[in-house]
């Protein structure tokens, strides 16, 4: 009888997690409807492969993934990306095949990598600075579109075309665009706790088009068939060409994904594994690839929705997107209504919630250097190259931070600064007549600190002998290690011996293997302070200073 018990309670427990499953799938499929739809017109490849997109990466990335409730499928910078790749290859569905399928091979050898561990290391300016980038891209892409003009695959064409979209405004279009933000916008929590804004919109707004009669472009070619499988005709020229934009987008499906993942570990309490999410998130995209079908990435507002509805688990992902297959087959007809403004205006009101406008809050109490940072990554992400605008907010973030570092480090001498030396160092130094000089870094000896720790040994003239104390944890890199190397030798020439004091251990033992040793020589490097003052007093017969 308690074995029954047993087993009846565990069946309700597994219903129980079931049915959290299945109203998180539900309501994920509500939210990723219309901006897979969107995001597909977007990127140029149709309406048909956003909606295939999530619905073969959810499944792939579901079956593959963490046991959480991570729903994948296209999303907003992936579709930018997706555009330029579209804008690129002049369309030529091959072409676009195969950086697609190039950038999910990328986004697998990722996931062997340590790489996926190392997001937390890109500063915030950079992050921040490009996804406000993306939120406006799209904001300005689809302001065209909105009011009846045509789609632009570049920020400042559409820009370019707006004095001669404004003189001639489709109304038709822009009172359903504007109805449609209107809903977006202001309809009542009351009213979105039920059913999302975006869903609603998108059903109200192509009633009223379809009812009214109004004539305006809308979706086209959204079929249930199976999506053809489409073979990517490589070459060394198509290779090279195309691997920048490639690993662009795995490089930015990888980071959108790990930091869903990041979001979910904080709301579910269980951490993932980030290898195995980026692993099956480049499986799932290769499927996509291969059928001609969105590139996509965990998504952060499905995945935190599912959960808050009660899903615990990863069945919720692919429940999803079989969902979504059932509602592509049973809508096809309504799909194919969907004016293209309604979804200009979702995507806009998307760019909106990508824009990081929580960093307004904290501008004028900011670093300059992060000021920096996030207006240069947003000005080239907008106006000239994603690619281009990743890599130098890395650069230059990392060259801010160097700077930073290498002023905080300092030589400091008994001269300028004798509150930081101990008794005996200032009695060593005044009764030997600055014959010996005990010099201390403060800071880390790195390549962004050598110019002005190097340059320091020029003043130190009518000395003998210099204990050089370096009392960071941080190993010696190759510019500090070359950096140590001029230094004995300006120090030779001037006739002057120096004894190296490295307290930690581990910097000891690095310093000792080093070929520059013999030159320093193995009796002058020291773990302990006063066994080199001791020595270079002998040497200079001022026994009476230690008396």
């Amino acid at each position: 009888m308690l074995v029954i018990k047993e087993s009846i309670l565990k069946l309700s427990e597994k219903l129980a997690v079931f049915k959290g499953d299945l109203f998180g799938a539900v309501i994920a499929v509500i939210i990723a409807f219309p901006q897979a739809l969107a995001f597909g017109v977007a990127s140029g490849l149709g309406a048909s492969a956003g909606i295939w997109g999530a619905i073969i990466l959810s499944f792939f990335a579901g079956i593959l993934g963490c046991n959480l409730p991570i729903v994948s499928g296209p999303t907003g910078p992936t579709a930018i990306i997706a555009a330029i790749v579209v804008a690129s290859t002049g369309g030529n569905i091959l072409n676009v095949v195969s950086v697609l399928l190039l950038a999910a091979i990328f986004q697998i050898l990722i996931s062997l990598t340590e790489i996926p561990r190392m997001i937390k290391y890109v500063p915030y300016p950079v992050i921040s600075g490009f996804l406000s980038g993306i939120g406006l891209i799209i904001i300005i892409l689809q302001l065209s579109p909105l009011l009846g003009g045509e789609t632009y695959s570049s920020t400042i064409k559409a820009i370019l075309s707006y004095p001669d979209l404004l003189r001639n405004i489709n109304l038709q279009t822009l009172v359903l665009g504007i109805s449609t933000l209107g809903i977006l916008f202001f309809t009542p929590k009351i009213i979105t706790k039920y059913i999302p804004s975006q869903l609603l919109a998108l059903i109200i707004m192509t009633g009223v088009s379809y009812y009214l009669g109004f004539d305006v472009e809308k979706v086209a070619g959204v079929t249930f068939s199976v999506p053809h499988t489409f073979m990517p005709a490589y070459s060394i020229e198509i290779i090279t060409k195309y691997i920048p934009l490639a690993l662009t987008l795995a490089f930015i499906a990888t980071s959108e994904s790990l930091l869903t993942g990041i979001i979910m570990d904080s709301l579910t309490k269980v951490k993932h594994n980030s290898k195995r999410l980026v692993f099956s998130q480049g499986i799932g995209n290769l499927f996509c690839a291969l059928t001609g079908s969105m590139y996509g990435t965990a998504a952060t507002m499905r995945s935190v929705a599912a959960v808050k509805t009660g899903a615990t688990t990863k069945t919720a992902a692919i429940l999803s997107s079989l969902i979504m297959a059932v509602v592509l087959f049973k809508f096809t007809g309504f799909i194919s209504q969907i004016p293209i403004c309604v979804l200009a205006a979702i995507l806009i009101k998307i760019g909106y919630d990508i824009l990081d406008l929580k960093v307004l809050k904290v501008l004028k109490y900011a670093p300059r250097d992060d000021l920096y940072v996030l207006i240069a990554v947003l000005g080239l992400t907008v106006f000239y190259n994603l690619i281009f605008a990743l890599g130098a907010g890395i650069v230059l973030a990392a060259l801010l931070y160097a700077k930073r570092v290498a002023d905080n480090t300092q030589i400091k001498t008994n001269t300028y600064n004798p509150s930081d030396y101990s008794p005996l160092e200032t009695k060593v130094e005044r009764d030997s007549h600055y014959k010996i000089r005990i010099l201390h870094i403060d800071g880390q000896f790195f390549f962004g600190s050598i110019t002005q720790i190097v340059s320091h040994f020029d003043e130190l003239l009518e000395t003998e002998y210099i204990i050089l104390n370096y009392s960071s944890n941080s190993e010696l890199d190759m510019s500090a290690i070359f950096a140590l190397e001029d230094i004995i030798v300006r120090l030779q020439a001037q006739r002057i011996k120096l004894y190296l004091v490295v307290a930690n251990e581990k910097v000891f033992k690095q310093i000792q293997s080093l070929d520059i040793m013999p030159q320093i020589g193995a009796d002058c490097l020291f773990s302990d302070e006063t066994a080199a003052i001791n020595q270079a007093i002998t040497n200079t017969h001022l026994e009476k200073i230690i008396e």
